[in-house]
């Protein structure tokens, strides 16, 4: 199947953004501005951004396959602003506020660096799995949409809520 003339319009910037965003969170997450104020209070918040993100993901698929067509692409815009918000926030925060270590022990620190470790690499590889589900949609290529929509909502909704399992298990240990 050859690409639309909007997903080939795209794919450059598709590409660039799966590598520019997980490579910008990498280096500004060793970036500390100097004298800023810390941010602790913006965990919280982002960890319910994604919770927020997961239940529009689950509506979202739920409001598709009941015909409900604008709701579903007003969800799927609304999560895809949800996750540019957190991505904002975790940036911020990890920019101005020093890094909290998971102070669990025995199993638990094994499962929670498990969660951790496929929840970060997973929120890399959603990120051109998000931007080409949404370009096939906007192409109005539906059935190219709906074979990596099958694929990304999963993994997508997978990240959303271990985002809210890490913040969950390592919130006993900020210092505020």
């Amino acid at each position: 199947m050859n690409n639309s003339p909007l997903e080939k319009q795209y794919s450059k910037w598709i590409i660039l953004l799966s590598i520019v965003i997980p490579v910008a969170v990498a280096v500004l997450f060793f970036v500390k501005i100097p004298n800023a104020k810390p941010l602790p209070f913006l965990p919280p918040i982002y960890a319910t951004i994604n919770g927020i993100t997961a239940v529009l993901l689950v509506i979202a698929v739920w409001a598709i396959k009941n015909g409900k067509v604008t709701l579903h692409q007003n969800l799927m815009k609304t999560a895809i602003g949800c996750s540019l918000l957190f991505l904002v926030m975790y940036i911020a925060y990890h920019m101005t506020t020093p890094s909290t270590k998971f102070g669990g022990e025995g199993a638990v620190k094994y499962v929670y660096f498990f969660i951790l470790l496929t929840h970060i690499l997973l929120s890399i590889a959603i990120i051109p799995l998000v931007l080409i589900t949404y370009v096939r949609a906007l192409a109005e290529r539906f059935d190219r949409h709906r074979k990596i929509a099958k694929i990304t909502f999963p993994l997508w909704l997978y990240v959303a809520i271990t985002g809210v399992v890490v913040y969950l298990m390592i919130a006993p240990y900020y210092i505020y």
